[in-house]
């Protein structure tokens, strides 16, 4: 389904993991692709910023972004490694979410929404701080409303009723009332000091 390329895992699963650092424009690529009753959209993203201070008492880091923005982080205690960050140190973020929506014609599943377990690695004792993670949610929606007026079909799953815009005529033609819609989200996120 050649869905809005804004439309994003938050607004279909009510979760996205957050960035603190803010993104550079020029760091992010997006890419959909659509074929009968499939359609995926991927976002991949590139953050950078300077570490500003640390407290290492409070577990406390100020990066500033890109645009001059100081965001004050609080780092747990999970963090290996932080006695070796420095003021001045580079911080490099890199993000990958991607959106896949299906249509079941006449689907008889059960609404459902799976969060798969949370996956990772972090550097080891002694080594520059880093460390990536990721994680996939599976939704199992109705389709409980269609209107090709304003091309926008609504669904419900388990938790949160939401209406998709669907901007291809010939992918709305094949949605009706009563089929299903199977959306995987997958995202993970890397960090690293420079």
């Amino acid at each position: 389904m050649k869905l809005l390329t804004s439309l994003t895992a938050s607004v279909v699963l009510g979760t996205l993991l957050p960035l603190a650092i803010s993104k550079d424009q020029s760091g992010t690529e997006i890419t959909a692709s659509t074929k009968p009753g499939t359609g995926t959209i991927k976002e991949l993203v590139k953050a950078t910023g300077v570490v500003e201070a640390i407290d290492l008492q409070t577990r406390h880091v100020t990066i500033k972004d890109a645009n001059g923005k100081l965001i004050p982080l609080a780092v747990g205690p999970e963090a290996r490694n932080l006695e070796h960050v420095k003021v001045g140190d580079r911080v490099t973020v890199r993000y990958a979410q991607a959106l896949t929506l299906t249509l079941v014609k006449d689907g008889n599943e059960i609404r459902s929404r799976v969060d798969s377990p949370v996956t990772g690695s972090r550097t080891a004792k002694g080594e520059r701080p880093g460390g990536s993670m990721g994680r996939q949610v599976e939704v199992t929606a109705n389709v409980v409303a269609v209107n090709r007026k304003t091309k926008m079909v609504t669904l419900r799953g388990t938790e949160y009723e939401v209406d998709l815009k669907v901007r291809d005529a010939d992918q709305l033609k094949m949605i009706k009332v009563g089929d299903q819609v199977h959306a995987t989200y997958t995202e993970a996120v890397a960090l690293s000091i420079d």
